[in-house]
């Protein structure tokens, strides 16, 4: 049997935690996280990190420890995941990786670009510059700085227009000059499974999962939150449900309104998840059957090859 990583990707709700959990029961693995929102430590419910319970039944890593007030990048990510992937391995466990953000996979078997460290003047004058000054005109010096990167981006991408623009500054070249300076990957030999469930099966669980954090405790999370007083460029106020909770909090919104809002971003979100892998991940093993349960003596056959 192959002993490399095992790679499980899918969309918000499609069971893969569950399916990794059986995985590291049967296999003596540690699961380690690959979703971008349940790095940080106060957001449990909402992001839907591993329930003690979960915890127990076998070793988890990556989970909720990053603070919400700091940033946390995919190159963090990588090197993290890198490091408890070595340090299973040493254990003699297989390492699973699960999660939905496509981008820290990718950063695994694809490499990623290394690109200096960008010195805190130039950060913090440049996301001085995004709390003051229109949009649009950032978007224009983009344009005339990089175009190609503009050209991928929406003109509405706040958080990448500005990274662009501080990249550029502080280094004098297009950030998508530094991207296509990829290293070699740090993971080669591994197992890749992708979870493609049917949407409307997927919708429903969506729906379905949103109001089971609400009566688990993703407000008072929320208001955990609001209390930090956050930047508004954290990314941990990002996460699904947050912004809409909040607005429930402070009486901007009904709760039914706030459910609605949160379980159509939540909906749309796991389309562009779906999309995205479909588009990205094309070699990796996928699996439409709903429940991992119908899945698991396929996916356990075709690891153990």
């Amino acid at each position: 049997m192959n002993d490399g990583p095992i790679l499980i990707a899918g969309a918000t709700a499609s069971g893969k935690s569950a399916l990794a959990l059986a995985l590291a029961e049967k296999l003596n693995g540690c699961i380690i996280n690959a979703d971008s929102m349940q790095v940080y430590d106060t957001l449990h419910v909402l992001t839907a990190r591993p329930s003690r319970e979960d915890m127990r039944r076998a070793r988890h890593a990556l989970y909720g420890h990053v603070a919400v007030a700091a940033p946390y990048s995919v190159g963090q990510w990588q090197a993290d995941a890198v490091a408890d992937i070595a340090a299973a391995q040493e254990r003699g466990q297989r390492p699973i990786l699960v999660g939905g953000t496509g981008l820290y996979f990718k950063s695994l078997v694809a490499g990623l670009a290394e690109i200096p460290d960008i010195p805190a003047d130039v950060r913090n004058s440049v996301r001085a510059r995004g709390e003051t000054q229109d949009l649009t005109a950032l978007y224009a010096v983009l344009q005339q700085v990089d175009a190609e990167l503009a050209a991928r981006l929406p003109a509405t991408d706040k958080q990448r227009i500005l990274r662009g623009l501080e990249v550029f500054e502080a280094t004098g070249a297009p950030l998508s000059e530094w991207q296509k300076q990829v290293q070699s990957p740090p993971v080669s030999d591994y197992c890749g499974i992708l979870l493609m469930p049917d949407r409307d099966w997927l919708y429903q669980r969506c729906d379905a999962r949103f109001e089971a954090m609400l009566e688990n405790g993703a407000l008072d999370e929320v208001g955990e939150l609001w209390a930090l007083n956050l930047p508004p460029d954290a990314n941990a106020l990002k996460a699904l449900g947050v912004s809409d909770l909040m607005a429930l909090l402070k009486g901007e919104i009904d709760r039914d309104t706030a459910v609605a809002q949160a379980q159509q971003a939540t909906r749309r979100y796991a389309k562009r998840q779906m999309t995205w892998f479909r588009n990205q991940m094309s070699d990796w093993k996928s699996y439409s059957e709903q429940d991992y349960e119908n899945n698991f003596d396929k996916i356990f056959s075709f690891i153990s090859k």
